[in-house]
């Protein structure tokens, strides 16, 4: 348990002095009796004293005023609570080889009309963000149930140079551990692009993350660190399934770039087995029967997340029933003393 304004608890230091305050009433109520005689006490219907049945009412009150002290702290408790809701991270090829035209009327495009699919069939409570890789990756759109804003990222995208499918995994992974709350696995550079660091400074996961999916849209096509299938590894320790969706076809395509053609073809291999790895599912952006199931498959799941609750209302409630208890028994057994 933990408190939002701890620093209140310090006027639970109050309550010893209640208590001192107590019992020098109930010495000076004897002295008065001692000089006095048992004039004015009340006994019951056998003769005997009321003894320690008088301070029942006290004893009662002063736990009733501890409660509600301790409710002024603002008490909060961390719970396991059931949700069903997910957050997929749409991570994009924008390398120059989505410019080939295999796919009418280039990949880039294809890739774009698949993605807007995806985000029009998911359902409210799934979180839909989006991650961008060439040569380095960054994210462009944080997990939101937006859905014109994930839509209007989309319709932004264009084509760059260099392919680096592990850093855009990265920077996914990082996307979806940051939105859960967790510290980042991955820092920035001092420029401010995302950039991964070497790989073997990369620490172990601390988090598991069974509700969050990544799907990656590309050739498959890679040529820059870090290795796509050591991050499939790593999303695989962090519970996040990838699912690859093939832009492109196999046979490929010659593209000009910079004045060189160079020939770029679907790698459905290395898509296979990052999904493999990470407990996802493969699917080609030509085959519109298997990408309708990419929609079926990322269904949000029910899963139990922990959350802090804040506890004040309870103890709250808590401390005046006890205020009520104590009134009701002074009114049952002192009622008729003056």
């Amino acid at each position: 348990m933990s408190f939002i304004w701890p620093a209140l608890l310090l006027v639970l230091g109050g309550v010893p002095l209640l208590v001192l305050l107590y019992v020098q009433l109930q010495r000076r109520r004897h002295r008065f009796a001692a000089r006095y005689g048992s004039l004015g006490l009340v006994h019951d219907t056998r003769g005997s004293g009321i003894g320690f049945r008088r301070h029942v009412p006290a004893l009662i009150f002063l736990a009733g005023i501890t409660v509600l002290i301790f409710s002024l702290a603002r008490p909060q408790a961390t719970v396991n609570v059931p949700k069903n809701e997910g957050t997929v991270i749409l991570t994009f090829d924008v390398s120059g080889s989505m410019a080939a035209k295999d796919f009418e009327p280039n990949r880039m495009e294809a890739a774009k009309v698949a993605a807007k699919q995806f985000v029009e069939n998911q359902p409210a409570s799934v979180a839909i963000g989006v991650v961008v890789f060439s040569d380095g990756g960054i994210s462009v759109q944080t997990p939101t149930d937006n859905r014109d804003e994930t839509l209007a990222t989309i319709d932004r995208l264009v084509p760059r140079r260099g392919t680096s499918i592990g850093n855009g995994l990265l920077v996914a992974l990082n996307t979806i551990v940051v939105n859960a709350g967790d510290p980042p696995i991955l820092k920035t550079s001092g420029s401010g692009d995302p950039a991964a660091e070497p790989l073997e400074s990369v620490p172990a996961p601390q988090g598991w993350y069974p509700s969050a999916a990544i799907v990656l849209l590309t050739d498959g096509e890679n040529n820059e660190e870090p290795d796509p299938a050591v991050i499939a590894d790593l999303a695989a320790d962090l519970g996040v399934r990838i699912y690859t969706v093939g832009i492109g076809s196999p046979e490929g395509v010659d593209l000009e770039v910079e004045g060189f053609v160079v020939h770029t073809s679907l790698d459905e291999a290395a898509l296979q087995a990052i999904a493999e790895t990470t407990g996802g599912t493969y699917y080609n952006a030509g085959d519109e029967a298997q990408l309708r199931r990419v929609y079926d498959d990322l269904k949000p799941q029910l899963f139990i997340k922990p959350e802090k609750i804040e506890l004040t209302s309870i103890f709250a409630g808590i401390g005046m029933l006890v205020f009520l208890i104590g009134g009701l028994l002074s009114l049952l057994w002192f009622g008729h003393v003056p």
